[in-house]
């Protein structure tokens, strides 16, 4: 049987990019154990995170809530945010409740590392 203090996220560092591969389904457990694994990541001086999403089925409101919430954390640290692997209802979803306004969206990891490796610094808001 699943103990749920057992659930694991994968992640991995590329320089000071951490990747974070985000569970089939993201409710309070799966969300917490990613934010966990950002706060870890943001401590131990990563400038960006990119969560890829290529596993993700579902996600409940309690999901994004705690998305909304390592967002705010990655800016509080001047970390960029990235999220990749978006299926189309995890986009579409991502669109209509306002996240894609405050991360950066890539169709792949690939494509998430090349974005930031253009960067010198992470992103800063334009509308400070």
């Amino acid at each position: 049987m699943g103990d749920s203090s057992s659930f694991f996220v994968r992640s991995h560092c590329i320089g000071t990019t951490a990747v974070i591969y985000a569970s089939d389904y993201i409710n309070k457990l799966a969300g917490e154990t990613i934010e966990r694994e950002c706060k870890k990541q943001l401590d131990l001086g990563c400038r960006a995170l990119v969560i890829n999403f290529c596993d993700t089925e579902l996600i409940n409101s309690i999901g994004v809530s705690i998305l909304l919430g390592i967002i705010d954390i990655a800016e509080k640290n001047d970390a960029r945010v990235i999220f990749s692997d978006l299926n189309h209802q995890t986009t579409q979803l991502f669109e209509m409740l306002g996240l894609t306004q405050h991360v950066a969206v890539a169709k792949d990891e690939h494509e998430a590392l090349s974005t930031l490796s253009g960067f010198g610094h992470p992103m800063r808001t334009l509308n400070h």
